[in-house]
């Protein structure tokens, strides 16, 4: 089936817009990580009735994940380049490869297998001429924000019955984190609200609702691997708001990851041939609810 694959894509292309977000507030990373997190919680809570349960164990590590992924993200753009910070998050799929078989009972399809180290050199070579070797504070909170993605990816896999639980909860718990240092930051201004509107409700709540759609039909490692459109699209959305042009490097594994992407969607979907089946961990009695 093409339709949950186009629903990872999707989630990709909002989340995208957040490095030309924060790029163009003037909030601190408290400030920006807690509102737009309270924002999409409110915003998934009202839209979503079965969100506003109280969440199983493993819903609740998956919504733990969940926050600090988004969290550490914003944080990580703070100390570190942008580029470092998105490059770093997107090792993301690596994790996945390695842990699925063992948390999830996935094993990964040759195709996949192939695909991997394809997607991966085109990020390489798309940050090749943007990378910078300080900010070493920075880089280790985007690589921690990997694995938290990574682990995200996966729990929502694991509780796909529970996945608005997963979005409500791990929201909540994302934005009450860091609620008290986003107390001292800057007064927002009016571009400040409407960023904060605009990321909590599409670029988190839209997002990761279209994301959690998809994931439940698609295997965690080549839903790993289509959402590596979002590195390729983040520059785009910076070049057209804030004037920055990408590099030679970036032009190729941009044009590389794209090329990946397109194949894993239409030549995967077709290959696969009926719906995936559910991770072997939920229970009939879960998916039923």
């Amino acid at each position: 089936m093409r339709r949950p694959r186009l629903y990872i894509l999707a989630a990709a292309v909002l989340w995208s817009t957040a490095g030309a977000a924060v790029k163009l507030s003037t909030l601190s990373a408290y400030q920006l990580a807690s509102a737009r997190s309270l924002v999409a919680a409110l915003t998934l809570w009202l839209v979503f009735p079965a969100g506003r349960k109280r969440p199983s164990p493993r819903a609740l590590g998956a919504a733990v994940a969940y926050a600090g992924t988004v969290v550490l993200f914003i944080i990580a753009n703070k100390l570190t380049t942008a580029a470092n910070a998105i490059f770093l998050q997107d090792t993301a799929p690596l994790y996945v490869l390695l842990l699925s078989p063992l948390l999830l009972r996935e094993k990964p399809t040759r195709g996949e297998l192939t695909a991997a180290p394809i997607f991966l050199l085109g990020l390489s070579l798309f940050f090749l001429d943007q990378l910078s070797p300080g900010q070493l504070l920075g880089n280790g909170i985007a690589l921690c924000s990997g694995v938290c993605f990574a682990l995200t990816i996966m729990g929502l896999r694991a509780v796909s019955a529970e996945g608005q639980v997963v979005l409500v909860w791990g929201n909540l718990l994302a934005g009450v984190s860091v609620l008290v240092p986003a107390m001292g930051g800057p007064a927002p201004t009016a571009v400040d609200v409407g960023l904060v509107i605009f990321l909590g409700v599409f670029q988190l709540g839209l997002a990761y609702t279209l994301f959690n759609l998809g994931i439940r039909e698609t295997p965690a490692v080549e839903a790993s691997l289509l959402i590596l459109l979002e590195p390729v699209l983040s520059p785009v959305w910076t070049f057209l708001l804030a004037g920055e042009r990408p590099g030679p490097w970036a032009l190729v594994g941009g044009g590389i990851i794209l090329l990946a992407t397109a194949w894993r969607t239409l030549v995967g979907a077709r290959n696969a041939g009926t719906k995936p089946q559910p991770p072997a961990r939920a229970s009939p009695a879960r998916d039923a609810g």
